[in-house]
């Protein structure tokens, strides 16, 4: 059996770029990519906490250490620099990989 679970989430991620002529990703610093254990071009979804829009896009890696969280085409129009951002990360599982503590 598949389930998709939470894998990370980054919470109150601060928008620093809002680029409507990139083409559509979510650039993240590398530095909170690496402690969230998240991949360039994994999808995930984004909430944002002004505003209340839901919508998800895929990411790509933002230099090292530059605090920045950059929404890209599309996405440029679903927040404003300052908005805050619940970022999240559900991948599909198999049963046997489940974390223990969701195993009935």
């Amino acid at each position: 059996m598949l389930r998709t679970m939470l894998q990370a989430k980054l919470h109150r991620a601060t928008v620093t770029e809002a680029d409507l002529q990139y083409e559509g990703s979510c650039a993240i610093d590398e530095t909170l990519l690496d402690a969230a254990g998240l991949r360039e071009f994994q999808y995930i979804e984004l909430y944002n906490i002004n505003n209340g829009e839901r919508f998800s896009t895929y990411i790509i890696k933002a230099p090292r250490n530059s605090g920045v969280i950059s929404l890209n085409g599309a996405a440029a129009r679903r927040a404003h620099v300052g908005d805050l951002l619940i970022i999240c990360a559900y991948p599909i599982i198999r049963k046997r990989n489940w974390p223990a503590i969701n195993r009935s």
